[in-house]
């Protein structure tokens, strides 16, 4: 068994990954981070002059039905209920995300119920497209032109930066309809929100004898000579130099907005319209119901490509990405003494529960191997790497 190990990333995986070691095998972990502050994208702080809590890189709502996973976190912090109702505005009015049974009466301006409803769309979708080669064919055999149009032909575009039919079927099927009155964003049966933040909780997790933490320190391969063993988080073709080219993703970038009040009356606003720059809007005291706040935050959501000093976000994983992240696993898997996890080491698109959940698992995986003197994973199992 390893006695200390690097661990690359102070996000959620990086700190899960630590305080696993920590507790069940006894191993010490020195976690590092380029920024100067834990918690990665989930990063949240009290704006000074207002008081709100802001979450620096984008709203995180969490969400899961792995109880594991929800008591886990509740170990670390006090995770308050929150249901995420995002809205969409559009030049017609305000409706409700994802589409449900007020959404399509309020947009085709009709009073059908759950079971008209769902035939009323079974007849708008275009029954021409077999299995869906791209997102737009997804949407269209889904829920048919006019509410695709209206909700996220625009939408998608400037989210990814190409038309939705260069965009894989998959990536909509994350997105529900449904056919009551239920405007809950996820369906997730545990949801809730910090009542301290996240970084309060990943601090909590981070807090053990057992656990080094060093901020604005950027990871050197002639570290890994002072490890057992390297655990790296941060983005798998970095790790590498770029030196088979660059994995793209998109990334995001906001404008600030104060005001009194209240300024948009909701947590998440989505802008559909292809002819508004931005995407969306967010309302920050507005993800902290139980707080009272005179002022306001709001931010205007802008997507773009990730260039080189950019932090990424959203992996765009076509064709070309595939191969070349194919490529790039293929090497790590020759790294003596490395292991690969979390959404950038994997080039996935996941959710914190996902993230959690797949440093616990892995944990578990690897001290297993690593005391069976058994060859130790390079990815997480569920990676498909």
């Amino acid at each position: 068994m390893a006695k200390r190990v690097l661990i690359v990333g102070a996000g959620f995986s990086g700190a899960v990954l630590a305080r696993q070691f920590a507790d069940l095998g006894g191993i010490k972990s020195l976690v590092i981070d380029s920024r100067d502050h834990i918690a990665g994208n989930c990063h949240t702080e009290r704006d000074a002059a207002s008081g709100i809590m802001v979450h620096r890189y984008g709203p995180h709502i969490f969400h899961t039905d792995r109880i594991d996973v929800w008591n886990y976190v509740n170990r670390f912090g006090e995770f308050r209920p929150f249901i995420n109702r995002v809205k969409a505005s559009i030049d017609r009015g305000i409706f409700s995300l994802p589409v449900n049974l007020h959404t399509i009466n309020q947009f085709f301006g009709t009073k059908l119920s759950p079971s008209q409803a769902r035939e009323f769309i079974e007849s708008k979708a275009e029954r021409s497209i077999g299995e869906p080669a791209n997102f737009e064919e997804q949407a269209l055999k889904f829920i048919g032109r006019e509410l695709y149009e209206a909700f996220f032909y625009g939408y998608t575009r400037k989210q990814w930066g190409c038309e939705p039919r260069e965009l894989p079927a998959a990536i909509l099927s994350r997105l529900p309809v449904r056919f009551n009155y239920d405007d809950n964003y996820y369906n997730s049966p545990l949801q809730g929100i910090p009542a301290e933040g996240y970084t309060a909780v990943i601090a909590n997790i981070l807090a053990h004898e057992n656990i080094e933490v060093r901020l604005g320190t950027s990871f050197d391969p002639a570290m890994a000579g002072e490890f057992d063993h390297v655990f790296y988080t941060g983005p798998l073709d970095e790790f590498f130099g770029h030196r088979l080219g660059r994995l793209s993703y998109r990334t995001v970038f906001w404008e600030k907005q104060e005001a009194t009040g209240d300024f948009q009356g909701v947590a998440v606003m989505n802008y559909p319209d292809a002819k508004l720059a931005h995407t969306r809007v967010h309302e920050h005291k507005h993800f902290a119901p139980w707080e009272k706040h005179d002022s306001t935050l709001a931010f205007v959501e802008y997507s773009k490509e990730t260039e080189a000093t950019d932090i990424p976000y959203y992996p765009k994983r076509l064709a070309p990405d595939k191969e070349l992240l194919a490529n790039y696993a293929a090497l790590a898997r020759e790294q003596p003494g490395v292991s690969f996890l979390g959404r950038l080491a994997t080039y996935r698109y996941m959710d914190m529960h996902q993230v959690i959940g797949e440093a616990l698992d892995f944990a578990g995986t690897w001290m297993e191997a690593s005391a069976a003197g058994l060859s130790r994973p390079v990815f997480p199992a569920r990676s498909a790497l």
